[in-house]
């Protein structure tokens, strides 16, 4: 098969080679997907840039989402047959080396889900971590439904599907963004108030707007660089759910503040979480996809050989979506 890996970490352009690899074969409980798209995530750029940590396996096949259909199933597999469209997540993950650069992947059923059939390969490829990532922070603790949900970056891929699933499940949502176009993609997707932290007081308008009680969740894209102003606008009784801290990495967390307002701090990464709680996010997000017609941003695509190319996108920092890969091209 054609696919796209490294051996050392470094610049996309230096480190990453196209070429030939032997195609996986379905092992017990895997399916091997077919791949037609493949979505870059900032931490896929972020693993063969090094900035994670050291190089994992001696080769590694960089991406952890896609989509495509399912060609070849193992034993003991049950939920999943030949020839069903499907979209992936944590490809390259969970000790697994080989990701979604490539013309095939074979993985456990269990990062595996049916794509209905009015998405494109494109938009399911940008599912994956993102969309799992948006409805854990939303929902690991129960419903949102009546609750005021705040989302962080809420034009990023992220972002966008948690202010989404958030109104799908009832709540009210504010999201922050940093320019006009991303406060006109929030309010696409359905938040109730859009504010540009950038040159808006925060604090002022979210207490305006839930009546100074604050809000009952945020769903956080960076607690260290945040987290002066999020604890200010945290209601009696709520969450901070958290997906990144990359404005700082090692904050000072203000216990007593969080105390007082009895503040509980929900740190995940979807690879860590129970396979109970992902399997109810899927089979949730399924649900809200063929409930309605959803957004589904595509910030640029790219062909297979063309992967150093979709990973400086990805790192130049300005994209509106998920960059992708087109696996079949």
């Amino acid at each position: 098969m054609k696919a796209v890996w490294y051996e050392r970490t470094g610049p996309a352009p230096e480190v990453l080679t196209y070429g030939e690899m032997p195609t996986p074969v379905a092992g017990p409980g895997e399916v091997r997907v077919r791949l037609e798209a493949s979505g870059v995530n900032p931490a896929d750029v972020g693993r063969r840039g090094g900035s994670y940590r050291a190089l994992e396996f001696p080769r590694v096949i960089p991406n952890s989402d896609g989509a495509g259909i399912v060609d070849q199933v193992g034993d003991g597999v049950t939920r999943l047959q030949v020839g069903q469209r499907v979209w992936l997540f944590n490809g390259q993950r969970n000790g697994r080396a080989f990701g979604t650069a490539a013309e095939y992947i074979a993985l456990s059923e269990h990062l595996v889900t049916p794509l209905p059939d009015n998405l494109s390969f494109a938009s399911g490829a940008t599912l994956g971590i993102p969309g799992m990532t948006a409805w854990c922070c939303l929902y690991c603790d129960g419903p949102i439904a009546g609750q005021t949900v705040l989302v962080t970056g809420g034009a990023g891929a992220v972002g966008h599907y948690a202010v989404q699933l958030a109104k799908w499940g009832g709540a009210k949502v504010i999201a922050t963004v940093s320019s006009a176009m991303k406060a006109e993609q929030a309010r696409l997707a359905g938040a109730d108030l859009v504010i540009n932290y950038r040159n808006e007081d925060v604090i002022a308008k979210v207490l305006a707007f839930t009546g100074q009680r604050g809000v009952d969740r945020v769903v956080e894209v960076d607690f260290g660089g945040n987290i002066e102003i999020t604890l200010k606008l945290m209601a009696m009784n709520s969450t901070i759910a958290i997906y990144a801290t990359n404005g700082n990495r090692t904050p000072l967390v203000p216990m007593r503040d969080l105390m007082e307002k009895c503040v509980a701090l929900r740190a995940l990464v979807l690879f860590a979480l129970p396979p109970p709680l992902l399997a109810a996010g899927q089979a949730d997000i399924t649900k809200w996809l063929t409930a309605g017609s959803r957004l589904h941003n595509i910030a640029g695509q790219f062909a297979l050989s063309d992967t150093a190319l979709a990973h400086l996108a990805v790192e130049k920092g300005d994209k509106l979506g998920t960059v992708i890969v087109d696996c079949a091209r």
